[in-house]
């Protein structure tokens, strides 16, 4: 009994991680780097605009791991991420759509 005890807290325990994800985060992010990459390719981004732009993407990244720290994000962590996502989405599609190009 007392051995069921023990693998079911390991268990849980395991899993408390898996609860701080952020899945619509991750795949957003993953959505604003593959726009900044076409932009480039495309001639779109200047390398100073793609400089700035990837530097958001790190920072947006970094406040995504400190909510994730303490294993769970909470709900005022999760809008301010979506915020900071919302943000930088303007951004990409400001910087891609100016007269500047290479």
């Amino acid at each position: 009994m007392f051995r069921k005890l023990v693998i079911a807290a390991a268990l849980a325990a395991i899993s408390v991680p898996a609860m701080a994800g952020t899945p619509r985060l991750d795949a957003r992010e993953h959505n604003q780097r593959e726009r900044i990459a076409q932009g480039v390719r495309s001639g779109e981004l200047t390398r100073p605009e793609t400089r700035r732009l990837i530097a958001g993407e790190r920072r947006l990244h970094r406040h995504e791991r400190h909510a994730k720290a303490d294993g769970v994000v909470t709900r005022g962590e999760r809008i301010r991420l979506q915020q900071n996502a919302n943000r930088m989405s303007k951004r990409i599609y400001r910087q891609k759509h100016d007269p500047q190009s290479r």
